[in-house]
């Protein structure tokens, strides 16, 4: 339910009007700042932001005024690729795309059959992501529609901004994830029931090329093609033997990104997780259809899928997001996915400031995803998702925050040291759903 009741909350504020640009300075007008600030909510949306001494005198008598002096509050993480099934997964030992697919992914995935299975992991991992920092994330379901009507039924109790799909595959994969000539059907009853419902949205989920026919893809692409406000979400160029595998099955295809251009799946609010493997031909054709790519730095390392080369990215203007890609990720919070995507770009000589990392992690991924109109930004009218975060939440940490002196710097230290520690509380819709156990 959304609280009706104003909220008035004292801090440093943070967000981003506009991507802050590759230098070490952001581009002018691109951060809202304030150091002393007040967040004004009121019905689940940003009424107001402002300098505290300015906006105070503003505010109706017997204000309550929440004091959160000394931590930053941020608009709320936003992760455009998880696979929520794999939580119970996460840190198994490690095999590469295909093996980890066998061996981990579609066991695990037979269970959310089960819809009490799938209600209690739900929870879990709306509970940990939460504790991270994320309010909004596009997600994976299984083959199962219960573990969709699960998902999106507990987001929905708690007032969350979603988007989730099942899993569509009907070959390559154990009998009991083939979803065969139900897939579909199943899809159109999903949509029908939770899309545009309160803060869901639906994405069509054909897992990859090699676990769906050519004709459930084509089908996949009709149901794009009869609603436009739909989302599209699937893998492509994760990992070398996969590549290999999908040039067998589709021989026909001039590559990977040909198979779902094929299907009609290629459009401005299609994710296509990885892409850690295109050519400069794929990068264009995927920026002239408005497509992105959705980074998984953690992942790609775990996996040693390899490494997403950034600038390539840049050059061909092809839009790419931040991702955790939980459970082959090894870390929900957004620190982490920023931690590694650091460092698969000092591996590339492709420096990543805390500028771009935080700007992708809010407003960047709010608006590539299409929900920059309700979220992303602390500015008056935007549903109010936000990160209240404590710069001091570790001794280590604190010890570094204390050496820093600019804002730069700070940023840059929570990039690198934070984790859910550093996560005081958690809003979204206007209402707190996680706040720290300091006890």
């Amino acid at each position: 339910m959304t609280n009706h009741a104003d909220v008035f909350i004292r801090g440093e504020l943070l967000s981003f009007a506009a991507d802050p640009g590759h230098n070490d300075r952001p581009a002018p007008g691109s951060i809202e700042h304030h150091e002393d600030g007040l967040l004004w909510l009121k019905g689940g949306h940003i009424h107001a932001i402002g300098h505290y001494e300015h906006l105070v005198t503003t505010l109706p008598p017997g204000a309550d005024v929440r004091d959160y002096r000394g931590k930053l509050v941020m608009p709320g993480f936003i992760d455009s690729h998880v696979h929520y099934v794999q939580l119970d997964i996460m840190a198994s030992y490690g095999r590469q795309l295909l093996d980890w697919l066998n061996e981990y992914t579609f066991p695990e995935e037979c269970r959310f059959q089960d819809a009490e299975h799938a209600q209690t992991l739900s929870q879990a991992f709306l509970d940990e992501m939460l504790r991270a920092g994320t309010t909004t994330a596009q997600v994976f379901g299984s083959s199962h529609p219960a573990s969709i009507d699960a998902f999106f039924s507990e987001s929905r109790a708690r007032g969350l901004r979603m988007l989730a799909g099942k899993v569509m595959m009907d070959r390559n994969a154990p009998n009991a994830l083939l979803d065969g000539t139900r897939g579909v059907a199943d899809t159109e009853r999903l949509i029908a029931d939770w899309h545009g419902r309160d803060r869901l949205g639906y994405s069509v989920t054909p897992r990859f090329a090699p676990t769906s026919t050519a004709a459930q893809m084509d089908a996949a692409g009709a149901l794009l093609r009869n609603d436009e406000s739909l989302w599209l979400q699937t893998h492509l160029a994760e990992n070398k033997g996969e590549l290999a595998w999908v040039a067998e099955l589709f021989p026909s295809s001039r590559d990977y990104l040909a198979v779902y251009e094929k299907a009609g799946l290629v459009g401005p609010k299609s994710t296509f997780a990885h892409g850690v493997h295109l050519d400069d031909s794929m990068r264009k054709r995927l920026a002239a259809n408005g497509a992105h790519i959705a980074f998984c730095p953690s992942s790609n390392l775990f996996l040693g899928s390899g490494l997403f080369d950034r600038e390539a990215a840049h050059r061909a203007g092809m839009a790419f997001t931040y991702a955790s890609d939980i459970g082959a990720g090894t870390d929900l919070s957004g620190f982490g996915t920023l931690k590694s995507a650091y460092q698969v770009g000092q591996l590339c000589q492709q420096p990543l400031t805390a500028w771009q990392g935080f700007y992708a992690l809010t407003h960047g991924n709010a608006r590539t995803l299409s929900l920059d109109h309700a979220i992303g930004q602390l500015t008056p009218s935007m549903e109010a998702d936000f990160v209240v975060i404590d710069p001091h939440a570790t001794p280590l940490l604190a010890r570094r925050i204390e050496r820093c002196t600019s804002l730069g710097e700070k940023l840059f230290a929570l990039m690198i040291l934070a984790d859910d520690r550093a996560v005081f509380e958690t809003w979204a819709n206007g209402e707190c759903q996680h706040r720290r156990d300091d006890h």
